[in-house]
């Protein structure tokens, strides 16, 4: 009795949430169709061109049925993917632009990657990302590009205490010469070498990580501080 009353539940857990899932599906698809009106026709057209081919292909080797199963389960794939994509796009569309938009994207980018936002920011909203992977340490840089050079070159300059040996890169999210937009920030990080081991990732967020206590947790006198006097080396700075 007790598996039946547990199996019961989790029928109708599932049951609730699929409405919810569908619905939120329903949700993503008329935000995207703002931004790409087209997005019907091309999955559908993607839908029926990959069932058309495999159909086909089905006729001449003498395997309609199955060469249809497999184009109609394949269509839904490539049209669920094609979907996705689409549907991301016009969301980096919409956030294009927006203070924190490149953080939201370094956090989907998917595993491999350890993103830490705001790493390096100043009063005028100016702000540099770190992301660890494979590829070495990237920071995703949004705001001023006269600003920004600055921000980018303090940062490196307090890695490099605790990450010599590691590969940096830096991207500025934007959308003039030398600068990468929102929506190409993933697959640009994606494209850069490999060069680093997984236990060297590993290290390398451990050591960074270290850094990032070592600096909070510097002590610092409470109230004014004292005439003449100068902050220790190494210090935390002022973003």
């Amino acid at each position: 009795m007790a598996r039946k009353a547990k199996a019961e539940r989790a029928e109708g857990a599932d049951a609730a949430a699929n409405p919810g899932r569908l619905k939120q599906i329903a949700l993503t698809y008329k935000m995207t169709r703002k931004a790409d009106p087209l997005i019907g026709l091309v999955i559908a057209a993607v839908g029926a061109v990959t069932f058309g081919v495999f159909l086909g292909i089905g006729f001449w080797i003498g395997y309609p049925i199955y060469l249809g199963i497999l184009g109609f389960l394949l269509a839904f794939l490539s049209m669920a993917i094609v979907f996705g994509r689409r549907a991301e796009r016009a969301a980096f569309g919409q956030m294009e632009g927006q203070p924190g938009a490149a953080a939201a994207v370094l956090q989907n980018i998917g595993r491999g990657w350890t993103t830490t936002p705001a790493v390096a920011m100043n009063r005028n909203q100016d702000v540099v990302h770190r992301a660890v992977g494979r590829a070495g340490i990237v920071l995703v840089a949004e705001g001023n590009p006269n600003r920004l050079k600055t921000l980018l070159a303090a940062e490196k300059k307090k890695m490099s205490r605790v990450v010599m040996d590691v590969p940096v890169h830096d991207i500025v999210v934007g959308t003039d010469e030398g600068q990468v937009p929102l929506k190409k920030v993933r697959t640009t990080m994606l494209k850069l070498p490999r060069v680093l081991s997984g236990p060297q990732v590993t290290a390398t967020n451990d050591r960074l990580r270290a850094l990032g206590d070592l600096l909070s947790n510097m002590p610092l006198p409470k109230g004014p501080m004292p005439k003449g006097m100068r902050m220790p080396r190494g210090g935390p700075k002022t973003r």
